[in-house]
């Protein structure tokens, strides 16, 4: 017959091992200093803005802060694709402008029945028919180092088809937008 030691209603307590507690401090400490990392580095190399405006509504809105990484093209330069800040003809009497970029240094611009085509073939990056086509209204090729960017919500955007604005120059891109924080519609994530 086994021998019984007593019935017990207490549990055993487990003991917590010295070593997951170092371990996760361990993490703590790695995310807190990723994190101040990031922040030391875009004060120091990077700038931010304020969303102006619904142009690149629904992924952007009005208000919200938008940082810029200044030297992701110092080695390289903008893509397809890439959401880029810039001064409209070099004024630094505007504010900074967001937009995509939508073709590049040697591409042809067309938009014709509210579709955007890039050399003759139809953009994916113009999600919503366009209405206005600008000076895209005729083809146009883009010179060395000239970027022709479009807001998202070509509606409500004042872009590379205004006779003002036209194609961006390479020199008057500020940097690539990277991170978007709050604003009217709250929130924060990176910018694709």
């Amino acid at each position: 017959m086994p021998h019984n030691k007593g019935l017990s209603f207490y549990k055993r307590r487990k003991k917590i091992s010295p070593l997951a507690v170092r371990e996760f401090f361990v993490v703590i400490f790695g995310m807190v200093a990723a994190v101040f990392i990031a922040v030391v580095l875009t004060f120091f190399f990077g700038t931010y803005t304020n969303m102006v405006g619904a142009s690149m509504e629904p992924d952007l809105y009005n208000g919200q802060r938008v940082y810029v990484n200044r030297f992701s093209y110092t080695l390289s330069t903008p893509k397809v694709g890439d959401v880029v800040v810039f001064l409209p003809n070099g004024n630094t009497n505007t504010h900074y402008y967001v937009k995509r970029v939508v073709a590049g240094p040697g591409d042809t611009v067309l938009i014709q029945n509210g579709v955007l085509y890039v050399n003759g073939l139809e953009s994916p990056w113009a999600k919503m028919k366009i209405l206005d086509p600008g000076i895209a209204g005729t083809e146009l090729t883009l010179e060395l180092g000239q970027y022709f960017c479009m807001g998202d919500n070509p509606g409500s955007s004042e872009d590379s088809r205004s006779a003002n604005i036209g194609p961006i120059r390479e020199q008057d891109i500020i940097g690539e937008a990277w991170l978007h924080l709050g604003g009217d519609q709250g929130g924060a994530g990176l910018i694709h």
